[in-house]
């Protein structure tokens, strides 16, 4: 289908706003469909989400600044006719061949009141495309705008239920206030949340993407990482056994080893296969993830920079090391540290961290794991955005079904 998405700019234009059309137009391309943006400023910054400029649609422009100044006052200037006319002329032209059309603040905010009624006018026209007004603010209920706003046309569109058109707001808090002062059933008011593009904002390289993609790491909860080479000394066989234990209290916890083979000992051949060989025995083929596998001469820097940022929490089950250097980085990170209980990791990590045996029981390990994690709220937020307000997951559960509703 062909998607358009308007507003009264578009990115590289900073705002909230903007920011949520840019991941709309994103998420609608990469779902095989056709999208355009309709914006009064902005330019095209993905070709395949191009940018056409409508500049009346601007709520800066010196014509929409001119009229607003007389609205803001309760009189309707002679202007807002002509205006609202050329308005809806060159809307239509655009929206030749569009199917669905999503309009963001344009039915609830009072920054071109020219725009609200041309494309209200549209609506009611036949062979329109399918309108979802998407309300982010809503001016009636907003104190700031009060002293702008006046009783009849065209304030009263923005408190209006418009017919044939679907009502999108941000929030459940929203949906009440939407509710209320356009006197519709809470039912007929979607709600679809903003979101966040996780690889982007979490600075995910090419490298750790595809291999979250690949692996389907970015549904762990929680995805513990152990960032070591591939060598006996480190102990793996545990934090394998953990994992699996762990996942009888978290089923979807998983687990990244991020390192090469130990360069220095042609023994860790053997033990990488020892390895593998025990995680097919425990059935968790697809839940522990040794990188040596699918970069066997070890990741790049940064991808194991960004590995930190992505995993909740650091494993380190080592049998003895010098220093200790993961849990520098944890620490840097912000990540939880579960780890040996060796004088090097105590040194640095002091009461900071949760510390066992390495001849522990990984059932023991996991239940300590498990019960840090649950009781953190970090964790918990963590994981709900993951599940919940990335927006592929936004796009996958509500954007997408909704488009296929209207249409």
């Amino acid at each position: 289908m062909y998607v358009g998405i308007m507003h009264y700019a578009a990115p590289p234009v900073v705002g909230g706003v903007e920011s949520v059309i840019h991941s709309h137009a994103q998420c609608i391309s990469h779902g095989g469909h056709t999208v355009k943006i309709l914006a009064g400023r902005g330019e095209t910054t993905d070709a395949r989400c191009p940018v056409e400029l409508l500049p009346l649609l601007d709520s800066r422009h010196p014509r929409v600044l001119n009229v607003k100044a007389a609205l803001d006052t309760g009189t309707v200037p002679e202007d807002f006719t002509p205006l609202v006319e050329q308005i809806r002329r060159d809307l239509e032209m655009a929206l030749t061949g569009i199917d669905i059309l999503i309009a963001h603040n344009v039915a609830s905010l009072n920054k071109n009141l020219a725009l609200t009624a041309a494309l209200y006018q549209i609506s009611q026209k036949p062979n329109h495309p399918q309108i979802i007004l998407w309300h982010h603010d809503l001016a009636w209920t907003t104190p700031r705008y009060q002293p702008e706003l006046f009783d009849g046309y065209p304030w009263d569109l923005l408190r209006t239920a418009w017919p044939g058109v679907t009502q999108v707001v941000v929030s459940e808090e929203r949906r009440k206030e939407y509710s209320t002062l356009a006197h519709l059933s809470p039912e007929v008011i979607q709600v679809i949340p903003a979101g966040i593009d996780l690889e982007e904002f979490l600075g995910l390289n090419r490298q750790v993407s595809q291999l979250c993609s690949q692996l389907n790491l970015f549904q762990a909860a929680p995805l513990l990482l152990t960032p070591v080479r591939i060598t006996k000394r480190k102990n793996l066989e545990l934090a394998i056994e953990t994992t699996a234990h762990l996942r009888e209290h978290l089923p979807s916890a998983q687990l990244v080893i991020t390192g090469p083979l130990g360069a220095h000992n042609p023994a860790n051949q053997e033990y990488l296969k020892k390895l593998v060989s025990l995680r097919k025995m425990l059935g968790m083929t697809d839940h522990i993830h040794l990188m040596a596998e699918h970069i066997p001469d070890g990741l790049e820097m940064d991808s194991v920079a960004g590995f930190y940022r992505l995993a909740d929490a650091l494993l380190l089950p080592s049998r003895e090391e010098g220093f200790g250097i993961p849990i520098l980085e944890a620490g840097i990170a912000m990540k939880p540290v579960f780890c040996s209980d060796l004088p090097p990791l105590r040194a640095l990590a002091g009461p900071w961290a949760k510390y066992f045996s390495p001849d522990d029981k990984p059932g023991k390990i996991a239940r300590l794991i498990a019960q840090a994690l649950t009781e953190s709220p970090v964790y918990n937020l963590r994981i709900k955005i993951r599940s919940a307000f990335t927006w592929e997951a936004i796009y996958q559960t509500r954007i997408a079904p909704l488009m296929n509703r209207v249409l």
